[in-house]
């Protein structure tokens, strides 16, 4: 025989004949992780009540008792967190254990709330109010920091020259504090993509959806979105949300949520390729980079072990987040149009995605802010690889040779480096510079003004284009940055 629980009746018990089994009532349970949005909750079920008063469903005591009892709980929860006392696993959902304790409190009017609404419309309001809000906070919090952490490390490091690598093998030389700045960019793009929803398409509005199909009650839609509007300007805004076209789809839909999730897994990818480079730049052979030594472990075993464990481990919860995006896009693929109980695991997976990216993005801004580019491990080596070598060719370009010329011309003068055992074409004359111009079969040569072009630090302030990763471009980036910033 099943372990049945004597408990209060559920909202739709009555069409139930049985008690719910012990284990499916553990099985079927959101509350554990969805009392987060308690405060979304309330404010949607304020806004509610409010229409249902002005459409005359609801009286203005009525309205007035609901408000009041919200309230109290909402400051209760505040105080208590996933403690509060009416939470109550038997009740499933946030949902009802809010609507359970303002009941209790205030009893008629409590019972009255849901008038016009169902669970499965709650339900997407809800995570449409917290998505937008997370959205947000994310960037007056968390990118906030991370980006001025690296236009920080940029300003310190503006006269640190340093290889770029394309391939992995050393490319041209740049400025080490334009490589902070590309990952300011970087994250700042990841950003627009968590507001991008709310201001490049239509996010839709629940309320008042009902279960699928609307109501025959005469509510305003309109109203209870103006109201949110009104008493919680922040949460939502006109131009970003307006009244859904389909209660059929408004209750089915979970495209923000994936367009979260996709925004949350870009982010992710860019916090694991700048926690890969940084690794990498940490290795005794790079030795590029230096971080705090809180930010690091040792070994059990090796004693000298200074292990980028942090980045690592960013690294890691990279595929995570993937899993989430994945996760619900698979539980989406086989469901009907409609509500289904399959979409519960919805707030499951977009929470522990937001933590996981929240949490890295803390991690990572406090270990930027912690590092600095090794100049005297950094300087000994700009010689090695012909980081110059693109200069060269463009100064051929200058001096009137045609650029695929200019490359074969540099090409051969590497290969002579090499076989003469140099390692930088500075180590070669003015007479083997033009010996190898005049074999091209052009009357164009060049004087010792070609040493200008040659040398990373040279070559870095040689940089003009816009965006380039040295010289005056570099450095309007960073003023641009600054000031967008204030620093």
């Amino acid at each position: 025989m099943s372990d049945t629980l004597n408990t209060p009746a559920k909202s739709w018990q009555a069409r139930i004949g049985e008690a719910t089994d012990a284990i499916a009532q553990t099985f079927v349970e959101s509350m554990s992780y969805d009392w987060r949005l308690y405060k979304v909750d309330v404010a949607g079920s304020i806004a509610h009540a409010t229409m249902l008063e002005k459409v005359g469903l609801i009286t203005g005591a009525d309205r007035e008792a609901i408000f009041a009892g919200l309230k109290e709980i909402e400051a209760e929860i505040d105080r208590d967190g996933p403690k509060w006392a009416g939470f109550k696993p038997e009740l499933e959902d946030i949902h009802m254990c809010v609507e359970s304790a303002l009941t209790e409190r205030i009893g008629e009017p409590g019972r009255k709330l849901h008038t016009g609404r169902s669970r499965n419309d709650q339900v997407a309001t809800d995570l449409v109010l917290w998505i937008h809000n997370v959205s947000y906070a994310l960037g007056r919090e968390q990118f906030d920091v991370i980006i001025r952490a690296f236009v920080d490390l940029a300003e310190r490091n503006r006269d640190v020259v340093m290889p770029s690598f394309t391939h992995l093998q050393r490319a041209q030389p740049i400025s080490a504090g334009a490589e902070a700045l590309t990952w300011a960019s970087t994250f700042s793009n990841a950003l627009q993509r968590f507001y991008a929803p709310w201001m490049t398409q239509t996010v839709e509005w629940p309320l008042g959806s009902g279960a699928i199909a609307g109501t025959s009650l005469p509510i305003d839609r309109e109203l209870s979105l103006w109201w949110m509007n009104r008493e919680t300007p922040g949460m939502v805004g006109h131009d970003e949300i307006e009244v859904s076209r389909s209660s059929i789809e408004s209750t089915a839909s979970r495209d923000l949520a994936c367009d979260f999730l996709y925004a949350c897994a870009m982010t992710a990818q860019w916090l694991s390729r700048w926690a890969e480079q940084w690794i990498i730049y940490m290795t005794t052979e790079f030795g590029f980079i230096k971080i705090a030594d809180r930010y690091t472990t040792s070994s059990s075993m090796m004693p000298q072990k200074r292990n980028p464990d942090m980045l690592e481990l960013i690294r890691g919860r990279c595929g995570n987040v993937y899993g989430d995006l994945f996760a619900l896009m698979t539980i989406l693929k086989g469901l009907p149009i409609g509500y289904n109980r399959d979409l519960q695991e919805d707030k499951r997976i977009v929470f522990r995605a937001y933590d996981t990216v929240s949490q890295c993005l803390t991690m990572a801004a406090a270990i930027v802010n912690s590092a600095s580019y090794d100049k005297a491990r950094i300087e000994p080596t700009l010689d090695r690889g012909f980081l110059d070598a693109t200069s060269l060719a463009e100064y051929l370009v200058t001096a009137g040779i045609p650029f695929r010329t200019a490359h074969h011309i540099v090409g051969t003068l590497v290969a002579r480096c090499e076989k003469e055992g140099k390692h930088a074409l500075s180590q070669l004359s003015v007479e083997a510079f033009n010996e190898v111009i005049a074999a091209s079969k052009t009357d164009k040569r060049v004087t010792e003004d070609v040493f200008t072009c040659l040398g990373a630090a040279n070559v870095v302030k040689r940089y003009q284009s816009a965006g380039a990763a040295g010289g005056k471009p570099f450095e309007d980036q960073l003023a641009a940055w600054k000031e967008r910033l204030g620093v």
